[in-house]
This record gives structure tokens, C-alpha cells and sequence, in this order.
């Protein structure tokens, strides 16, 4: 049998750690081997994969500190719209939402879809009327509001109405402070959780409330499978990053697909991927992915990424920076 592993990501990029207050950072760790735990004791238990990375995203949207489900960034309009995927690897099936408004929790709207339904993709309304229907949570647009997404709107809506990616706001209120992030891009605000159960099976789950500022309808790589989000019989996949560019290059896929056609490392084809294709066409962030035999790698192109491991029986491991 396999050790079950557990991955997750909480967005790739931050701010330095000049800029990274003490507490803040404190927090981050305690969020991140919070959920880490959680995933670990759902393999220790002898559940799958899914219901892994399923259960850990669940708890990241719950968590205000970052980009999906409550803390959730606005639209140009001041609304939220919300998107998440879920891909068993052992079956191929998948589950999407995107655009979504009123669920408390999206990636388990996603996990509806792939088990209630004979469809991969709703969008909007039409997967809001879905969930309702499985008795999920519904909300109120003010239940993902958080301060600190509030201000990040209003200074993006002040640098030239330019849609800000998920803390550039940290960059900015560094710059007034006269403290120089190492690049613009702040965090790309997204989070995913990738799995491998003690059958060596696997799963993947991303979700996020997209980028500040962006126009209200557009959707990222999160919910489209094979870009954002992609788990088969060899690799299970979570990416944050450009979105655009990670569905142009199906990033998630391509990691799978290498291993698979080329005979690479899991460890190989992702760095290809994020190192290699994805800046060729100005893509930024990272991925987190796993294999069939337990191995994880965590590979991303800005100067940190929330991440963390779990394996079961073992101590979790928390990162930021590089």
C-alpha cells in the first residue's frame, strides 16, 4: 500500500518578508498546518483521496485569510464571484462551478456536480440552483466580505481601475511605506489541495474568488479542468497563478500528459511547466502535484508560494518563501 500524502496551496507569490508582519506570518503557518492536519487525518482514516483534498479546500474557503469562499476578492462592480473545481483521478470524473455568488462553500458545489450529476461545467444561476437543490449552504454577499479585501478593491480601483491580482494591495500599501516588494505581483490568490489515499489513488481540488478588480463574468483556469485543476491514474494537479496563461498551456494537464507520453518525474514535468512554459508566455505562479507512488513537488516562478505537505504518520510541513 502507498503512504498517503496530502498537498495543499494557499496562492503562489507574497509579499517580502520585510513587508510579511511577524503575526501575519504566524497565522499563515497556523491556517495552513490547520488544514494540512485535517487532510491527513481524512488518509489516516482510510478515506480517499477526494475526500481529502475535498475536506481540505472546504476549510480554505472557511479561512479568511485567503482568496476563495470567505475573503473572497470583488469584482470591478464591488460583487464576488466565485469558482472551483474537484477531478477523481481513479475515474476520471469532475465537477466544476464557476461564477458563483451565493455558495458558502463552491469546491462543494464542484463535488456535487461530480457525483449528482451527468454534467462537468454550471456557471452562475443555473450552479447556484444546483446546489440549492443538493442542500448546500447558501449565503449572502456579505458573508465573504473581509476588511482587507475591501481596501485592496479601493486601491485598485484607484491605480487606473487596472484589476489587481490577489495582495498586489500588500505591494502597494509596501510601497507607500517605502518598502520594495521584490515584484508586483503580489499573490495570485487561489487555493488546492492534491491527494494520494493509501490505495494510490488520486485527487486534486482547486478553488478561488479569482483576481481584485476583475471584470464581472470572467472566469480563470480554477474551474476548467485540465488547466487549473486535473487528476488521472498518474498525477493529481492544483495550480494558482495567471489563469490566462494556465488555461492557454493547460498547465494541470500538460504535468499529467508528460509523465505519461515522455516517461518524466513528476518533479521534471512540473518544473517544465512552470519554469520552462508557462513564463515563455508571461505566466506566473506555481502548482502543487503528486503521483501515483507518493511523490510530491511544489514548483512555482514567484518568490513564494503558501504551501504544505502531509504525509500520513508523519509531521506536516508548512512553507512560504523559497
Amino acid at each position: 500500500m502507498t503512504q498517503a500524502v496530502i498537498a495543499i496551496h494557499g496562492g503562489a507569490g507574497t509579499i517580502t518578508r520585510a513587508a510579511m508582519d511577524a503575526n501575519r506570518e504566524r497565522e499563515y503557518i497556523a491556517a495552513l498546518e490547520h488544514v494540512l492536519l485535517a487532510g491527513q487525518r481524512v488518509l489516516a482514516e482510510g478515506g480517499s483521496a477526494l475526500d481529502a483534498v475535498t475536506e481540505a479546500v472546504r476549510l480554505l474557503e472557511d479561512c479568511p485569510l485567503f482568496n476563495a469562499g470567505k475573503g473572497a476578492v470583488l469584482t470591478h462592480a464591488g460583487t464576488y464571484e466565485l469558482d472551483a473545481a474537484v477531478m477523481d483521478g481513479a475515474t476520471l470524473n469532475a465537477g466544476a462551478v464557476a461564477c458563483v455568488k451565493r455558495l458558502r462553500n463552491p469546491v462543494l458545489a464542484a463535488r456535487a456536480v461530480l457525483e449528482r450529476s451527468e454534467h462537468v461545467l454550471f456557471a452562475a444561476e443555473g450552479a447556484e440552483a444546483f446546489a440549492e437543490a443538493q442542500g448546500l449552504e447558501l449565503v449572502t454577499p456579505d458573508y465573504y466580505f473581509t476588511q482587507a479585501r475591501q481596501e485592496q478593491w479601493e486601491r485598485a480601483r484607484a491605480s487606473a481601475g487596472m484589476a489587481l491580482l490577489d495582495h498586489d494591495a500588500a505591494a502597494l500599501a509596501a510601497m507607500a511605506k517605502k518598502e520594495e516588494p521584490i515584484d508586483p505581483d503580489r499573490k495570485f490568490g487561489t487555493v488546492g489541495a492534491v491527494a494520494c489515499d493509501a490505495n494510490g489513488n488520486l485527487a486534486a481540488a482547486t478553488s478561488t474568488g479569482g483576481v481584485t478588480n476583475k471584470q464581472v463574468g470572467r472566469v480563470g483556469d480554477t474551474p476548467v479542468v485540465g488547466a487549473g485543476c486535473y487528476a488521472d491514474d498518474v498525477a493529481a494537479v492544483s495550480a494558482t497563478g495567471t489563469g490566462e496563461m494556465f488555461i492557454r498551456t493547460v498547465a494541470a494537464h500538460d504535468v499529467a500528459a508528460q509523465i505519461r507520453y515522455a516517461g518524466l518525474s513528476l518533479e521534471e514535468s512540473a518544473r517544465r511547466v512552470v519554469m520552462e512554459k508557462l513564463p515563455a508566455i508571461g505566466g506566473r505562479g506555481g502548482l502543487i502535484a503528486v503521483d501515483r507512488d507518493g511523490n510530491v513537488t511544489l514548483p512555482f516562478n514567484t518568490e513564494g508560494m503558501y504551501r504544505g505537505v502531509a504525509r500520513v504518520g508523519e509531521p506536516v510541513s508548512v512553507l512560504i518563501y523559497g
